[in-house]
């Protein structure tokens, strides 16, 4: 099965309301993001890291890289979190979609980030650029 879309994982919401994550910079939890081939089959409905799928290749190990997270804010009636962008140097890898995750209470997963096609790097920088930290794009945002 391949990955279907962008989604910010249905758990992860729940888990928000109960305050099981800390985004703070510096003193939060540890995020990160870990690169899946086009047969992981994540959806909102995923709840965890898994090793299944993830890419392999020169320049990445398994597990993904740890993010860092840009202070949550606000903007009218929409909070939001971003992180800077993501980049595996002198990479070999081939990925079609991403998972990011909270490591700091084991695998929680956070969302789901399709790539639309698989993306490869050989032998240079394989990069996520995430988009603009504000209300109307920021990866993770709570709003109307």
């Amino acid at each position: 099965m391949a990955f279907t879309g962008n989604f910010m994982c249905t758990s992860f919401r729940t888990e928000l309301l109960t305050g099981v994550h800390d985004f703070t910079p510096g003193s939060g939890d540890t995020f990160k993001i870990a690169l899946y081939d086009n047969s992981a089959a994540f959806t909102a409905a995923t709840t965890d890291y898994t090793a299944t799928n993830e890419v392999s290749g020169t320049g990445y190990v398994a597990g993904g890289l740890t993010l860092t997270a840009v202070a949550p804010t606000s903007s009218g009636t929409t909070a939001f979190v971003d992180f800077t962008d993501a980049t595996w140097t002198t990479a070999t890898i081939t990925a079609r979609g991403a998972l990011i995750y909270n490591s700091s209470l084991g695998t929680n997963a956070v969302a789901v980030l399709d790539f639309g096609s698989d993306k490869t790097a050989t032998a240079g920088d394989f990069t996520i650029t995430f988009p603009a930290a504000d209300a109307s794009n920021a990866i993770i945002r709570i709003g109307d």
